[in-house]
């Protein structure tokens, strides 16, 4: 029987996970879409590029580079992807944005996109600006790194 410690701590573990699924596989296998597909490994090429880490799958469909450890004042803690996105049937979901007064000024110049609550979602890639990606996604990497405990 688990106790109550045990319990909570199941209930609250992370839902997404890095695994061991092959991110080419998962692109063959899940983007229908040829530019979809084509974007898909674009961003997988530059994002290796601007982070240094290798893709890899963080649940069943999320493409992460390099990771973090976080622990919350509840005790609660876990790790996470430091930048990545999700090639998603209706458009892309980029986890490549820390809310800090730079990557603020920096989605003025980003192109089309809807911001949710911890993404930027794009159609494709020619709707945004390469270069203005790149800073988005340096910026969060540089802050992962002062403040969190990073597994680089």
């Amino acid at each position: 029987m688990l106790s109550l410690i045990q319990f909570y701590s199941m209930a609250k573990a992370n839902k997404t996970n890095e695994t061991e699924v092959s991110v080419t596989e998962f692109i063959n296998s899940y983007v229908d879409n040829e530019q979809k597909k084509a974007d898909s490994f674009q961003l997988i090429k530059l994002m290796s590029e601007w982070s240094g880490f290798s893709p890899k799958m963080w649940g069943p469909t999320i493409i992460g580079f390099g990771s973090y450890h976080y622990k919350y004042a509840s005790g609660h803690e876990g790790d996470n992807l430091i930048i990545g996105f999700s090639p998603r049937k209706a458009e892309f979901s980029l986890y490549v944005y820390s809310p800090t007064e730079e990557n603020n000024s920096l989605l003025n110049d980003l192109g089309k996109f809807k911001m949710g609550k911890a993404c930027i979602y794009i159609k494709k890639l020619s709707d945004i600006n390469i270069e203005i990606l790149e800073k988005l996604c340096k910026s969060t990497i540089a802050n992962s790194k002062e403040n969190q405990e990073n597994t680089f």
